[in-house]
C-alpha cells in the first residue's frame, strides 16, 4: 500500500504546485512581479472616448466693440445655469425681440381655440418677417396697453412674462416719449435667456401652441440688409456664429430685436437664441452712425467663442506604457 499512496501523493504535489505556478507566470506577464521575468507588462490601452458633440458653454468671451452698453449671457439648459458677461444683469430695450414673447401670450390665452385666420397671419409675420403691425394686432389681442401703467407697473403682457418667465430684471421702458411701448420694455441678457427658456419649455405658449412657436422661430428670413420701415430681415447673428456641427444636431430657435433711435442717436440691438441644449442673448447699444451689421457681428462672434469645444481642437488620448517582449 505505501507505494500507491506515494504516487498519490506525489500527483496531488504536481496538481498543487501547477495550481500556484499559473497566477504567478500570469503576473510576472503583467507587470506584478519586478524581479525577473517578462517586465514592463502589456497594460490593455482603452480605447479612444468619442468626443462629445459640439455645444456652447461658458468661456471668455472678448470683443473689440465701440459703443454705451454690451453684454451676453448664456443658459445651460439642461441644468439651467447662467452665466455670461459681469454685466449680464443690466438692461437694455428688447425691441423686436420682445415680438416672440407677445405671439406667446396671446397663443397661450387661446388654449385650445384656434386663432383667426387674420391674427394668425399677423403672428406669422411678426415673427418671421419682425412686422411690426402684425405685433401689434397680436398685442392688443393679449391684452397689452400702449399706455403707462400706474406707478411705473408693467402693462398685463409683460407683467406674465416677469411672472410666468421668473424674469428679474424687466421692467417697463423709462423714456418720456416711449413710455407704454412694449418695444422699450428694459431687459437684461439674464432674463432674455430666461425668455428663450420659458418658450422653449413650453410655459410661454402652453401645451397646444408650443410647437407652432417654435416652428415659426426657425423660419424666421432675411439678411440685415432686408429691411424695410415697419419691418424687415431678422436672420442674422447668432445663428451665423453657430457651425454647421451644432445646427445639424437639431433646429434653432431665434428672435432679434433692432431699431435705431434717435433720441439717444444709437442702435438698440438685442438677439436671442436657443435649442434644446441652451439660450444665448447678447444685447448692446452703439453709435447710430454705425450700421446693423455692426450688431449682427457682435452677436456672431460671442457664439462662435462660446463653441465647446473649438473647432479644430485635438483630441487627447490617455498614454499607457508600451510592454517590453
Amino acid at each position: 500500500m505505501r507505494p500507491r499512496v506515494t504516487m498519490v501523493l506525489a500527483i496531488v504535489a504536481v496538481l498543487v504546485g501547477g495550481v500556484m505556478l499559473v497566477p504567478a507566470a500570469y503576473a510576472k506577464f503583467a507587470g506584478g512581479n519586478s524581479e525577473g521575468g517578462i517586465g514592463g507588462g502589456l497594460v490593455p490601452v482603452p480605447s479612444p472616448t468619442a468626443p462629445a458633440p459640439p455645444t456652447l458653454a461658458d468661456a471668455p468671451v472678448s470683443v473689440k466693440f465701440e459703443g454705451e452698453f454690451f453684454s451676453w449671457a448664456l443658459m445651460d439648459r439642461e441644468t439651467g445655469t447662467v452665466t455670461g458677461a459681469k454685466n449680464m444683469n443690466q438692461t437694455s430695450s428688447t425691441e423686436s425681440m420682445l415680438k416672440a414673447w407677445i405671439v406667446a401670450d396671446y397663443l397661450r390665452q387661446l388654449g385650445d381655440k384656434k386663432p383667426t385666420a387674420e391674427l394668425q397671419k399677423a403672428a406669422i409675420l411678426a415673427i418671421r418677417n419682425s412686422d411690426d403691425d402684425g405685433a401689434n394686432r397680436v398685442y392688443r389681442e393679449a391684452g397689452g396697453s400702449y399706455r403707462p401703467q400706474p406707478g411705473g407697473k408693467p402693462d398685463p403682457v409683460i407683467a406674465r412674462a416677469i411672472q410666468i418667465c421668473g424674469l428679474t430684471d424687466t421692467r417697463p421702458g423709462d423714456v418720456p416719449e416711449y413710455k407704454g411701448w412694449w418695444s422699450f420694455t428694459e431687459m437684461s441678457p439674464r432674463d432674455a435667456v430666461r425668455l428663450g427658456d420659458c418658450i422653449a419649455d413650453g410655459r410661454a405658449a402652453g401645451p397646444k401652441w408650443t410647437k407652432w412657436l417654435l416652428s415659426e422661430m426657425t423660419k424666421v428670413a432675411g439678411s440685415v440688409k432686408q429691411q424695410r420701415e415697419r419691418s424687415g430681415g431678422g436672420r442674422w447673428g447668432i445663428i451665423d456664429g453657430l457651425p454647421a456641427t451644432i445646427k445639424a444636431q437639431g433646429p434653432v430657435h431665434m428672435k432679434n430685436g433692432w431699431t435705431r433711435l434717435a433720441y439717444d442717436k444709437n442702435w438698440h440691438v438685442s438677439c436671442l437664441a436657443f435649442t434644446d441644449k441652451w439660450s444665448l442673448s447678447v444685447m448692446m447699444r452703439y453709435p447710430a452712425r454705425a450700421s446693423l451689421s455692426y450688431g449682427a457681428e457682435m452677436c456672431a462672434s460671442v457664439a462662435t467663442q462660446l463653441v465647446t469645444p473649438q473647432p479644430g481642437a485635438a483630441l487627447k488620448v490617455p498614454q499607457q506604457p508600451a510592454g517590453k517582449l
